[in-house]
């Protein structure tokens, strides 16, 4: 059955709303924040997790919409970003500015409404990601590293959340997701290379698919390894793992460098979708590992 068109024009609404504010992405960040709620909290409240949801969903969704605005232009230069909502022609800058303002707005008020220091750490991610990351990605691939930051907020959001403290535990949570950033976008990086140059985008280390860049994928692996399992030797406050859960995770960090290592060995596009989605399978999992393990102790 066809759509009507006013069903259509509903669905295609529908459709770039979620595009403008990457709801899949924006779904992920949400997950890892609530993990980190989970593991900070000592009784859920659901109220409280709902809110961090809702904020941290209104947050990213703002990042990316303001981001979208920015590169709007390059956007329309290369094959995977030509058909967003702003270069297609279907939504507005107006349109999109807007939402990205009421996102920020509404995400801020509700993170408020849990603690002031997750609205500051909810704000500094927008702001980061919008005013410094986006910026420098034309201008040098450093700006992996300043985007890591914003990225690796989310876990460490949700204990913040939970406790309205920032110390060890949080701290444990950022260096975890900050290090595994780097893998991650540079597999992006490599097999979008010639998209990426069309838009004037450089995000590999060295800006080429060459054995530097393999060679610095395989050590933030290594680096990404080593933090996950700190937490076992008791030295990180009240987040803390249980052997087997280490091992656990250790054997999932062991997977990924797999995949970092065959890209070194292969130097290919396919090498480095496989590591993209070695490290989402790898950062979701040692979360589930991390709350099970807590609640199961």
């Amino acid at each position: 059955m066809g759509y009507s068109k006013s069903s259509s024009a509903t669905h295609s609404v529908i459709s770039d709303f979620k595009e403008i504010t990457k709801m899949r992405l924006a779904l992920s960040v949400v997950f890892s924040s609530l993990a980190g709620y989970l593991l900070g909290v000592d009784i859920v409240d659901l109220k409280t997790l709902v809110l961090l949801a809702l904020g941290g969903y209104f947050m990213v969704g703002a990042s990316n919409a303001f981001n979208q605005i920015i590169e709007k232009d390059l956007d329309a230069l290369m094959e995977r970003t030509k058909n967003r909502p702003i270069p297609s022609g279907r939504m507005t800058v107006t349109t999109a500015f807007v939402i990205a303002s009421v996102f920020t707005l509404l995400g801020i008020i509700i993170l408020y409404s849990i603690n002031k220091q997750t609205a500051m750490f909810g704000a500094i991610s927008i702001f980061l990601y919008t005013c410094v990351y986006t910026p420098l990605k034309t201008k040098t691939p450093l700006a992996v590293f300043v985007g890591a930051i914003p990225g690796a907020i989310p876990f460490m959001l949700g204990w913040v959340a939970a406790t309205d403290d920032f110390g060890i535990e949080p701290g444990t949570l950022f260096a975890l997701q900050f290090f595994w950033q780097f893998p991650h976008f540079w597999a992006i990086g490599w097999f979008l290379f010639e998209d990426y140059k069309k838009g004037g985008f450089y995000m590999l280390p060295t800006g080429r698919q060459d054995r530097g860049t393999a060679v610095q994928t395989i050590m933030y692996t290594i680096w990404t390894l080593l933090v996950s399992i700190i937490p076992v030797f008791g030295f990180t406050g009240t987040l803390s793992l249980s052997i087997v859960a280490a091992c656990v995770v250790f054997v999932l960090g062991l997977g990924m460098l797999y995949y970092a290592i065959q890209l070194f060995k292969k130097m290919t596009e396919l090498a480095a979708k496989q590591l993209m989605l070695a490290s989402v399978s790898y950062i979701t999992l040692v979360q589930i590992v991390y709350v099970v393990d807590k609640f199961i102790r």
